[in-house]
């Protein structure tokens, strides 16, 4: 749990829980089912909701839906800067995309930049038949004209300020604090 005084937890894990919950339920709805529908969440945060929206998606419809993960990191606009320092991750998909209803997975949205890269990083992997954003928390701030479809929890911030989702050691997500 978050203690420092300049922290505020703004979800703990049953708050999360719900979020989720009703993300699945949106996209089951947005979606009318499972058909031709694919998780994918960007590493590393974002592949860790989208593996828990995974999972209630079974529990409300009785079956799995087909979950991956994509590393952006040689997609970012900012990659020249950051290479010295920045490792590269795994991006597995191990399903086609090829006309699939792609629900793009995301901890926090913030500028926009990172869904940015990931979109590039996609079209990379097959032409899917649409790609819809999911995120659980959308702090604003927007640089580019990225805009979520299924949101957990809009959290109006500062510049200044940070929103971070922290998860145990089993990548389950435990609270999302705002640090000012």
């Amino acid at each position: 749990m978050a203690t420092d005084s300049t922290q505020t937890v703004i979800l703990d894990n049953s708050g999360i829980r719900r979020a989720l919950t009703r993300i699945s339920h949106e996209i089951l709805e947005k979606n009318k089912g499972l058909a031709d529908v694919v998780l994918v969440g960007i590493q590393s945060g974002g592949a860790y909701i989208a593996r828990e929206i995974s999972l209630c998606m079974e529990i409300i419809e009785g079956e799995r839906v087909p979950v991956g993960s994509i590393d952006i990191t040689l997609y970012r606009d900012d990659f020249k800067q950051q290479a010295p320092h920045k490792s590269v991750g795994k991006t597995d998909i191990s399903f086609s995309l090829e006309g699939k209803r792609v629900v793009l997975v995301d901890d926090v949205l913030f500028t926009g930049r990172t869904i940015r890269a990931a979109l590039d990083a996609l079209m990379d992997h097959g032409r899917p038949c649409c790609i819809q954003l999911a995120v659980l928390i959308d702090r604003g701030h927007r640089e580019l004209p990225i805009r979520a479809d299924f949101v957990g929890r809009n959290v109006p911030t500062s510049l200044k300020e940070n929103v971070a989702v922290s998860f145990d050691d089993q990548q389950q997500p435990v609270e999302v604090v705002l640090e000012k």
